[in-house]
């Protein structure tokens, strides 16, 4: 544990408390909250990359968290960059640094004991062209949706490895894939063309990112696609997703569409692009907000304000959008559909109010100071969770750990 209140330029944000893992801080883009039988919260957290699996944190008093779980990957060509919590039950996937490796897939876990996680089952996604699984969405405890490569699929490009795929987990000792859809003419076998590439260097794939779907609408599917934008799917029948939109800006824009969240009752949605780059070299990196009132034609109408370019692009490491907080269905996460909070690496974290969607103005922010011995020299905010009690829960890339806030908005 470590303070970190001197040198944090926040507003609207208090800092409750700073966890670094004993070491071990650097976080991915998974973060899950679970209620125990005893009433316990547990805070699961996801490694950007090895030698750690995944930490646990009892954040039950949010200004005292304590370490009750970290468990270990098999060997340093392994990340498990994601994972979601539902009830008592946790997915996490696995990406290995190359095609060809193992374990590439993901893996559900028991986790009604948490100092104790027990593997249910792992689905292997392994394959000569698979890196196996980045992101994995697990909102309903019936399915798993993946952004993944597969053993029998070979990409015109290999940047091109990772679509959507759907996985049955109903009996989750057994899970099986019902669907799965990729962005025509980027497999081997295609009758569509090749899609246009992004020019170099800013060009990453054409992949599956976010897969988000929602219990408001469990027949659409929200996929950011990287370069290729981002695609709404039909999956009222799973054995066969069908686009309903697929919207890109790159070019001229730099690609790398990370987030799709839909705000059902304002008929709006909310896109985000990752930074992929550091030093600002892949600028802009924006929150755009869509009108969506006709299905098949979203409107974008503003982006967020972004953070300063001359303050932060050259601070060290990335600048610019990353992940939001997604609306998380389930008891113990905070929805708002006038209120957006979003990481953006070395500008921190930071909250918007778009209560009038053609204008929003930001609300807050939280920058920490560079964590010590972290290689982008400035902070990294990877991810951001927020609970039903508005506490808020802000992770690093490289070493920071996790900082626990309360909002002031």
């Amino acid at each position: 544990m470590s303070g970190i209140s001197d040198g944090a330029s926040a507003w609207n944000y208090r800092l409750l408390a700073h966890h670094q893992l004993y070491g071990y801080g650097g976080l991915g883009e998974g973060i899950g909250l679970q209620l125990t039988a005893d009433g316990r919260r547990i805070l699961w957290l996801a490694h950007e990359s090895a030698p750690k699996n995944f930490s646990a944190l009892d954040v039950t008093d949010p200004r005292s968290p304590r370490l009750i779980t970290q468990t270990e990957l098999p060997h340093s060509q392994v990340r498990s960059n994601s994972l979601e919590v539902h009830g008592q039950v946790m997915a996490v996937a696995y990406q290995t640094a190359r095609p060809g490796l193992t374990p590439a897939g993901f893996e559900l876990f028991d986790i009604s004991s948490p100092e104790e996680p027990r593997s249910i089952s792992f689905y292997d996604c392994s394959g000569p062209h698979s890196r196996g699984v980045h992101q994995l969405w697990f909102a309903d405890g019936e399915f798993v949706h993946l952004a993944a490569g597969a053993p029998d699929v070979v990409p015109r490009d290999q940047r091109d490895d990772q679509f959507y795929r759907i996985i049955d987990v109903r009996d989750p000792s057994r899970p099986r894939e019902v669907g799965r859809w990729w962005l025509p003419g980027t497999l081997e076998g295609d009758a569509a063309d090749p899609p246009t590439r992004i020019r170099e260097p800013f060009g990453t794939g054409f992949r599956a990112h976010n897969t988000n779907v929602y219990p408001q609408q469990p027949d659409r599917a929200y996929v950011g696609y990287i370069d290729g934008g981002f695609v709404i799917l039909d999956i009222s029948d799973k054995a066969r997703p069908k686009p309903i939109v697929h919207w890109n800006h790159s070019p001229p824009f730099k690609g790398f569409t990370h987030t799709v969240l839909p705000l059902f009752d304002r008929k709006l949605l909310v896109v985000t692009d990752e930074s992929v780059m550091d030093g600002g070299e892949d600028w802009p990196k924006l929150v755009w907000i869509f009108e969506h009132g006709i299905e098949d034609r979203p409107i974008p109408i503003a982006t967020c304000p972004a953070p300063p370019v001359d303050v932060f692009a050259k601070r060290g490491g990335r600048f610019g959008a990353h992940n939001i907080h997604e609306n998380l269905p389930g008891p113990l996460s905070w929805r708002s559909e006038d209120l957006l909070v979003g990481a953006f690496f070395n500008a921190g974290l930071r909250a918007y109010d778009i209560s009038d969607p053609y204008r929003p103005r930001e609300i807050a922010w939280f920058v920490p100071p560079a964590p010590a011995g972290s290689p982008a020299g400035a902070i990294q905010i990877n991810d951001v969770f927020v609970d039903e009690r508005g506490v808020t829960y802000a992770v690093d890339r490289f070493c920071g750990g996790v900082y626990i806030l309360e909002a002031e908005f």
